[in-house]
């Protein structure tokens, strides 16, 4: 695949917190952490490729604070650089469901830019490590992982709901259970500190 090397991953991280610090910076940590355990037992999966698409899925997030737009100013960034595999990440991984307008969140971009996406996710098959960011981004928070559930009702707490929200996290639970299909065990027993993140449970008390 067509992407960064570890270090140069880490650099582009360590650039991107300098010009825009935030939780975003540990969440996709934990995003590539959870997608390296998961593609540690799956049978098609290289685990740091899957770390180095999940670290840097929200690299968009260099750009400054904004919404949904990060995910295209990833995009471009990482095809600036020649990585055309990890700049479709930037964009997949908000879209469980293929429609422009089921995302959890706002568009603050230009009609030219939602028309753009709204082709290239036309134009693109979605493939196992495109779902599997999908799926980790919906289960890291900044301090770990969590299940599913918390932190989808986490998103709609924020961001509120939609005629999409249902459906988006029906997607999300059949990503879930595909992968647990293909590596024969709960993804939260390959995950460590699910219980902490999830329930506030600190086992040192």
């Amino acid at each position: 695949m067509n992407i960064p090397s570890l270090e140069l991953a880490e650099t582009f991280i360590k650039e991107a917190e300098g010009l825009n610090p935030g939780p975003w910076v540990q969440h996709s940590f934990f995003v590539g952490k959870a997608a390296e355990a998961i593609a540690e037992h799956h049978p098609k999966l290289d685990s740091q490729i899957a770390f180095i698409l999940g670290y840097l899925h929200d690299i968009g997030r260099r750009a400054g604070v904004g919404d949904m737009r990060h995910t295209l100013d990833g995009y471009y960034f990482l095809r600036q650089q020649g990585f055309d595999d990890a700049a479709k990440t930037c964009i997949t991984h908000v879209f469980p469901l293929k429609q422009i307008n089921s995302v959890a969140g706002k568009w603050d971009c230009t009609k030219q830019e939602l028309d753009f996406l709204a082709n290239y996710l036309s134009g693109i098959e979605f493939d196992e490590y495109d779902r599997l960011i999908q799926l980790f981004d919906a289960i890291a928070l900044p301090s770990g992982f969590c299940l599913v559930e918390k932190r989808l009702m986490d998103v709609a707490l924020r961001h509120g709901v939609n005629e999409f929200s249902v459906p988006r996290w029906k997607a999300f639970l059949k990503i879930q259970k595909e992968f647990e299909g293909a590596i024969g065990q709960s993804i939260y027993k390959v995950l460590n500190g699910v219980v902490e993140n999830t329930f506030g449970f600190d086992p040192c008390r």
